[in-house]
């Protein structure tokens, strides 16, 4: 049986686009009057360190997350805030999974 460890994969271009869909219908959600409910079935764990062994192995997050330019894509500020609220600087070293952003 083979496993899978989303460690090894954090922040690469699939995570980029799951979580910034995440983040804009969150956005939007969150604006209703309404109460929801959020429940994902594909999550890892809350956050991921970028500078752990597993994410190492594969660099992955060199590909997604390392690669955009903060400045060059205004439009997805509110992905980008939340990316910014896990580290103490401009420099990545921790990617929030999905229970993160949706908290």
């Amino acid at each position: 049986m083979l496993s899978y460890r989303h460690s090894f994969h954090a922040g690469n271009f699939a995570d980029l686009l799951k979580h910034i869909v995440l983040v804009e219908i969150l956005q939007h959600l969150t604006q209703k009057d309404t109460a929801f409910e959020y429940i994902d079935t594909h999550s890892g764990v809350g956050l991921y360190d970028l500078q752990s062994s597993d994410s190492q192995k594969l660099h992955e997050y060199t590909e997604g997350i390392g690669k955009l330019n903060f400045e060059e894509f205004p439009e997805l500020s509110r992905y980008f805030d939340v990316i910014k609220s896990f580290n103490d600087s401009d420099t990545i070293k921790f990617y929030p999974g999905s229970p993160s952003i949706a908290q």
